[in-house]
């Protein structure tokens, strides 16, 4: 009923309270409830004695209903769970599918206080600014494959911000969304399987949107859609956004089982590529020309003495970014 209601009001024209309940099949009573609750999430709704009701504007919503009026997908978010707070949308996911919830299922916060980064790290999420969000997937390829699903991740998160924002994000391999330099996107991925089989799949995605500030201690590393737009954006659109290229994505992967079909847009906007890179190695770091990936995922590097390597997993400077010179 909410999208229904949503969809009713969307042409910007007054819609009555009795036309409403007759299109809706509801009483008067139930649409009065359902304003209120669209107005709770961020819609900004006027209500005219003696002409009903009117949507003025809803950039500023940001809740389940607002993210799939956005939605074109057919599986993924269609289930979507929305926390005011919670400590980790990853966990969240992870809660549910050890349940039993089926693939597609979406969390999405406003506030999150516990959320993780990679290698440990922490990603702040205060609430009334940004994104965060997980996804629940349960494929059926093999578990060694399912690492790029970070790098799916990362090329979807680069569409949707290109789309919404009309900024050119790039990304510093393998998964971390940046502009100008800075990040601005942060992915985790974590898995549930056996040697053989994979249980279930949760990608976690943090997006600074509007945040107007940073610590003195990260404000040279980060940054936001905001800080590099010149203005606030709608999380809603930009969350459905970020989804509806996901499934699209996801989908295109599942049936290669491997990077190819993305390869050459990955290549064309990593900040590695072309550039000297650091390559933080378990067995000994090492230093080289990076040209950009192959179709899973790794990074040819060119070393010094002119061995060529592709690197798996790993911390990968890039000279000139994040204090890397």
């Amino acid at each position: 009923m909410n999208k229904d209601l949503t969809d009713l009001l969307s042409k910007n024209e007054f819609v009555s309270g009795q036309q409403i309940a007759d299109t809706l099949g509801v009483s008067r009573n139930a649409v009065w409830k359902a304003v209120e609750k669209i107005r709770r999430e961020g819609f900004d709704i006027e209500a005219v004695t003696g002409r009903g009701y009117r949507l003025k504007s809803n950039e500023d919503a940001f809740g389940e209903i607002s993210i799939q009026s956005f939605l074109k997908t057919k599986w993924l978010g269609r289930d979507l769970t929305f926390f005011e707070e919670t400590g980790s949308t990853n966990d969240e996911i992870k809660r549910k599918a050890e349940q039993g919830a089926a693939q597609g299922l979406v969390a999405v916060a406003d506030r999150q206080t516990k959320g993780k980064g990679r290698r440990g790290r922490t990603w702040e999420t205060p609430g009334g600014e940004n994104i965060a969000m997980s996804c629940l997937l349960r494929p059926s390829f093999s578990p060694d494959i399912a690492p790029m699903l970070t790098m799916v991740m990362a090329i979807s998160a680069l569409q949707g911000i290109e789309e919404i924002t009309g900024l050119e994000p790039f990304i510093k391999w393998p998964n971390d969304i940046v502009i100008n330099g800075k990040k601005c996107v942060g992915i985790l991925t974590e898995m549930s399987a056996e040697p053989d089989y994979i249980h279930y799949v949760v990608t976690g995605t943090g997006v600074n949107v509007n945040t107007e500030s940073f610590p003195d201690e990260i404000r040279e590393m980060a940054t936001s859609l905001y800080l590099e737009g010149g203005r606030k954006y709608s999380r809603s659109k930009l969350t459905a956004a970020i989804i509806n290229a996901f499934e699209k994505n996801y989908e295109l992967f599942e049936e290669r089982g491997d990077l190819g079909a993305f390869s050459k847009l990955y290549n064309s906007r990593c900040v590695n590529a072309g550039k000297r890179v650091c390559v933080m190695d378990p067995k000994g770091s090492f230093e080289g020309l990076a040209k950009g990936i192959d179709d899973r995922g790794e990074l040819l590097v060119t070393k010094d003495d002119g061995e060529e390597t592709a690197v798996y997993a790993g911390e990968v400077s890039v000279r000139g970014m994040y204090g890397y010179t």
